[in-house]
C-alpha cells in the first residue's frame, strides 16, 4: 500500500483535475495547504477537505530551521485557523514542513502543538514543470522507483514554475495506473500513523 500527498501553496491550476481522478477512481489523499492558500483560496480547500483529510503546511511557507518556538507556533496556529475557515471541518493533526527543513527542535516545536511531522518517501518535483527539466515521464518515474510498502508520495496542486503547468495533475491518471500495475493499493495516510 502507499499513501497520496498533494501539497498547496501556490496556485489551484491542478486541483479540480486532481479531485476528479481520485474521486473517478476512489482513491483517497490528504492534502496539505498552506494557510495562505487557504485564505486566497476558500473553494479549493473546502473541495479538497470535502471528500480527504487536510495537514497542516505552515502559514506563509518559510523555513522552519529559520524561525524561533514562537514563530513556529504562530505559523502553524494561523494555518490551523486559516484551514478550518475555509474547509469548515477539523483539519488533521499532520504537519508538513515547508522545503523539508526539519531539525530536531522544529519537530519538537510542532510536536509540543499536538502535531505528527508527516514527511515523504518520494517527491515527485512536478512542481517543477517543464521549464526547470521535469516532465510527466520524469514525474512518473520518480514516483515509480520509490514503490515500496508505505510509501509516502508527494505531490503538488500547483506549479511554481511561470507557465503555470501542473506536471504532477497530468501525470496522476497514468502514476496511478503505474502503480496498480505494480500491485500496490492506495490508501488514506491515516492508515499508516493510526492503530
Amino acid at each position: 500500500m502507499v499513501a497520496l500527498t498533494f501539497n498547496a501553496a501556490w496556485n489551484e491550476r491542478g486541483v479540480a483535475a486532481v479531485l476528479t481522478e481520485l474521486r473517478r477512481r476512489g482513491h483517497p489523499a490528504t492534502f496539505f495547504p498552506t494557510g495562505g492558500f487557504a485564505e486566497a483560496r476558500p473553494a479549493a480547500v473546502r473541495a479538497m477537505g470535502a471528500e480527504h483529510g487536510l495537514g497542516n503546511h505552515s502559514h506563509t511557507h518559510p523555513y522552519f530551521d529559520d524561525l524561533s518556538t514562537r514563530e513556529r507556533g504562530r505559523e502553524v496556529r494561523r494555518a490551523d485557523a486559516a484551514i478550518r475557515t475555509a474547509a469548515g471541518t477539523d483539519p488533521l493533526p499532520f504537519f508538513r514542513f515547508p522545503y523539508s527543513s526539519t531539525t530536531t527542535d522544529s519537530v519538537a516545536d510542532v510536536n509540543a502543538l499536538g502535531y505528527a511531522a508527516i514527511e515523504f518517501t518520494v517527491d515527485t518535483n512536478g512542481y517543477l514543470g517543464p521549464g526547470r527539466g521535469m516532465t510527466v515521464q520524469r514525474v512518473i518515474e520518480r514516483a515509480v522507483a520509490a514503490l515500496a510498502p508505505g510509501a509516502i508520495i508527494q505531490m503538488h496542486v500547483g506549479s511554481s514554475a511561470a507557465d503555470g503547468i501542473v506536471l504532477d495533475a497530468q501525470a496522476l491518471p497514468r502514476l496511478l495506473d503505474a502503480i496498480a500495475a505494480r500491485g500496490y493499493g492506495v490508501v488514506d495516510l491515516r492508515e499508516f500513523l493510526v492503530p
